[in-house]
């Protein structure tokens, strides 16, 4: 008879086994843990994580607000970097058309001045020329009287004998000529 009592142990043992949480004679105690860590838990939290949380978020805020600022800054200081830069290149850009106008100008006067002078010698070398083509014809023309009056003083002693004076010879010419 002890063997059905042996039996009836072991079936109270594999039965008392078994998952905690399960077992619905635990449940009060359970749930007064769960309220207590619970409570402890945020306490923690509530005193010393969510602080410190805070404190960081908020940090992290400032830095990214500060950073923003200076982005800001540095994209004004670029702009007006930027338009300080065009209104030097606009500048050097004009006084550079300025100069090359001016030195354009020195060079046409310039030029003009050697145009003049170039002229003026030109003329002058013409005139001198021409002084001395008259020079010429005139002495050419001396030459071809004194010529003629040579040869009509010779025809006139070769066809008639008769000796002709250089003054006689010059009439006939002069008379002949106009």
């Amino acid at each position: 008879m002890s063997e059905p009592a042996v039996t009836h142990t072991g079936t109270e043992a594999q039965h008392s086994a078994g998952f905690p949480p399960f077992k619905t004679e635990s449940f009060p105690s359970q749930i007064f843990w769960l309220v207590v860590a619970f409570a402890a838990l945020f306490i923690v939290l509530w005193r010393f994580a969510g602080p410190r949380i805070a404190g960081v978020i908020g940090q992290r805020k400032g830095q990214i607000a500060g950073d923003l600022a200076a982005a800001d800054k540095h994209k004004s200081d670029a702009e007006a970097a930027l338009a300080a830069y065009e209104t030097a290149l606009a500048t050097a850009r004009a006084k550079a058309h300025a100069e090359a106008d001016a030195g354009r100008k020195v060079l046409e006067a310039e030029a003009e001045k050697a145009k003049a002078a170039a002229d003026a010698e030109a003329r002058e070398a013409t005139a001198a020329a021409d002084a001395q083509i008259a020079a010429k014809r005139a002495e050419a023309a001396t030459h071809v009287t004194k010529a003629a009056q040579d040869a009509a003083a010779e025809i006139v002693n070769r066809l008639i004998g008769v000796s002709v004076t250089p003054d006689e010879a010059a009439a006939a010419v002069k008379a002949v000529g106009a």
